[in-house]
């Protein structure tokens, strides 16, 4: 259990999708039915794995845009499953997240904290594709840090073009996330206190890598995190 004064506080950030928008339900949504097309039945966790292993692949080296990324992963898919896909399907994927949704709980706590805390979002995305999503989160941010504004996380840099941008010290920081590869453990090696948005509840690891690193703290929801952000930085208890 951390023992952190909540007061401190003044910045809540998010990763987006995995965290607040169900990428797991968007991927398989434009996977399954494509691959089902091509008579090619896969299971769920296996294309899920897969995602995790390709896309941190796609990533790396030389910056990309996201779409870019995503059609790379594409690629991968239909080499490792040993079919094909047209230009206009390996770029669908990324031109699907427009219509990915929110988790339930995600726009009501997300509504609850700002009542409290300033919320910026820090995400693998790029600047367009996010515009879209921002419509289903409903909120306006304070901040918004993507991908094509720094890097891919897990690199560090992510978080330090994040402190600049707030202008901030990282003990004023709270980053929220459902990646421990992406988020918690670069966010920790910066000094920044984690708290892990549990979307795995005992299932294991799918479309985000597994990393070695304990967060600070751990809920199931949003509304959960909401409820005791909000609670402990109205009483000034360190206990979470």
């Amino acid at each position: 259990m951390a023992q952190l004064n909540w007061r401190q506080f003044e910045w809540i950030t998010f990763d987006c999708y995995g965290t607040l928008i169900d990428w797991e339900a968007g991927i398989l949504g434009y996977l399954q039915p494509l691959l089902h097309a091509k008579g090619c039945e896969v299971s769920d966790a296996r294309i899920l794995s897969l995602y995790s292993e390709l896309e941190p692949r796609e990533q790396a080296g030389e910056y990309r845009s996201y779409r870019e990324v995503l059609a790379g992963v594409m690629r991968g898919f239909a080499k490792e499953l040993g079919i094909s896909f047209s230009e206009s399907e390996m770029h669908g994927l990324a031109e699907s997240i427009a219509s990915w949704k929110p988790f339930p709980d995600t726009v009501a706590g997300l509504r609850d904290l700002g009542t409290r805390f300033r919320l910026g979002i820090l995400s693998n995305i790029d600047d367009d594709l996010f515009a879209a999503t921002a419509k289903h989160l409903e909120i306006p941010f304070d901040l918004v840090v993507t991908a094509q504004q720094a890097s891919y996380k897990p690199s560090r840099h992510n978080f330090q073009v994040l402190l600049d941008r707030l202008g901030i010290t990282c003990d004023r920081l709270l980053h929220a996330a459902e990646s421990f590869y992406h988020d918690v453990a670069p966010a920790r090696q910066m000094g920044i206190a984690t708290v892990w948005v549990n979307r795995r509840q005992g299932r294991p690891a799918a479309a985000s890598r597994l990393a070695d690193v304990k967060p600070d703290f751990e809920v199931a929801t949003i509304q959960q995190l909401a409820r005791l952000a909000l609670s402990r930085a109205t009483t000034g208890s360190r206990e979470f």
